[in-house]
């Protein structure tokens, strides 16, 4: 088992070489609009997973998910190649692809924060010349006169 520092900066350096492989190497366009958002590493450095993403041609069009991962799993043995010799290490982790989803669930998350800050200035418009119903200190509080029978405090 090696420590997590060296398998974070192998994870850090697979990231890169990944990244720029699929730039400049790989030959399929289907890659061009994929972004590879991080890497994880397995204690034993014998399994990498790499995330990534994949955008649009334009602001309105949904990406290809489906051919974007194709052509990764195409590519991962030529992948995994360039790993190998620019790692330097006795023995090339394997590569899992896996789509990266924390910006479509940082997107929603979003959404639902501005629906509840709308929602709370609503609630705070509303309350603005409320007055509370009853009495205006509801508690009740110790009288400074003591019942003469029990010599106790009397409640109001």
């Amino acid at each position: 088992m090696a420590d997590r520092a060296r398998a974070a900066r192998m994870a850090k350096r697979i990231q890169t070489i990944v990244a720029s492989t699929i730039e400049r190497s790989v030959k399929d366009r289907r890659l061009e609009l994929v972004t590879i958002t991080d890497t994880q590493l397995t204690g034993d450095l014998h399994d990498a997973t790499v995330y990534y993403t994949v955008r649009g041609r334009r602001l309105d069009d949904e990406p290809n998910l489906e051919q974007a991962a194709e052509a990764l799993h195409r590519a991962r043995g030529q992948l995994r190649k360039a790993v190998g010799d620019q790692l330097g290490v006795r023995f090339t982790p394997t590569l899992t692809f896996t789509l990266d989803t924390v910006p479509e669930t940082s997107a929603r998350l979003e959404e639902l924060l501005a629906h509840a800050r709308k929602r709370d200035a609503e609630v705070a418009r509303q309350a603005e010349g409320a007055t509370p119903a009853g009495d205006a200190n509801p508690y009740k509080t110790l009288s400074d006169e003591r019942d003469p029978e029990s010599g106790s405090h009397e409640w109001l």
